[in-house]
């Protein structure tokens, strides 16, 4: 049997409802049958994050450590085993994927160390060149045509149609004037949304040590878009209002990216996130931190 944390029941009823209370639901099940399927024994204590149950495993076959990941299909979740099977290939720097069930999404993942994440770097300043590091890897990374993946030039369509509803629902103007220059910079790079292979939320507890040392990335929500939309996870997280514009310059110099084209899908990023918080009635302001970090990359910091 498989207690399921009461953080994750709560986390999949105020999410997806009905769907999550199912999903729930169906866990102990599930996990069952993929240890059978797949020839696991149960290694530790269940671990899970917002979306996902993980059960440390060891393969009965050859001894191998992995761990056994469960999470509810939906449309950030559906490309990540596509995602992981391309880096892999790539050697660029992900998890790598052992197994996955199309079904129900199941995946088996190789083991890292859940103890050891970018979080615990006592350097901020150097676990964001880390974070660089990966992102150039990932990001060299072209799917192919008809891989399924989402795309940004959908999501910047969305974003540009939100943004009036954002600004009616904020509450301080110059916040007003912030999100139209963001839907403004976005439509300014909207034609051309990139090819490459994104990762989405790259932030410090994402990336988690391997067995042999190296940092590796975890997690991806991933869509085929402009690495510049890549940015903004280790700009707001372990945030520091002095070193935003050392971090920017940090990742747009190690992936060589043209720093006006990444301004402005950063500035996307911001307008992505006061969509979710600030449309349909949510709160009256935007987050403050990444105010900030728009206002200096609008040169207003």
């Amino acid at each position: 049997m498989i207690d399921i944390p009461d953080a994750l029941v709560a986390a999949q009823n105020a999410c997806n409802g009905e769907a999550g209370r199912a999903f729930v639901a169906g866990l102990p099940g599930m996990a069952a049958e993929f240890l059978k399927r797949w020839g696991l024994r149960r290694d530790g204590a269940v671990m899970h994050g917002v979306c996902a149950l993980v059960l440390p495993v060891v393969r009965v076959g050859d001894g191998r450590p992995a761990v056994l990941k469960l999470q509810l299909v939906d449309e950030e979740t559906v490309g990540e085993p596509v995602a992981l099977r391309l880096w892999g290939e790539a050697s660029a720097g992900a998890v790598g994927l052992l197994e996955h069930d199309p079904v129900t999404g199941a995946m088996l993942l190789e083991r890292l160390d859940g103890r050891r994440s970018l979080d615990g770097m006592a350097d901020a300043g150097r676990a964001v060149g880390v974070i660089a590091g990966l992102l150039a890897g990932l990001t060299e990374v072209r799917p192919p045509a008809g891989c399924g993946l989402r795309g940004l030039g959908e999501a910047a369509e969305r974003m540009v149609a939100g943004a009036p509803g954002v600004v009616a629902g904020l509450v301080d103007e110059g916040e007003r004037r912030l999100v139209r220059d963001c839907a403004a910079a976005v439509r300014e790079v909207a034609g051309e949304p990139g090819d490459r292979l994104l990762h989405w939320d790259l932030h410090f507890g994402n990336v988690l040590a391997g067995p042999d040392g190296r940092w590796v990335a975890i997690d991806p929500k991933p869509l085929v878009g402009d690495p510049g939309f890549e940015l903004l996870p280790a700009l707001w997280n372990r945030f520091d209002a002095d070193a935003v514009g050392r971090r920017f310059d940090v990742l747009t110099g190690v992936l060589g990216l043209d720093r006006g084209r990444a301004v402005a899908w950063t500035l996307g990023r911001v307008l992505q996130n006061a969509c979710w918080s600030v449309g349909d009635g949510g709160a009256g302001r935007l987050v403050p931190e990444q105010a900030h970090i728009a206002r200096v990359l609008l040169g207003r910091g």
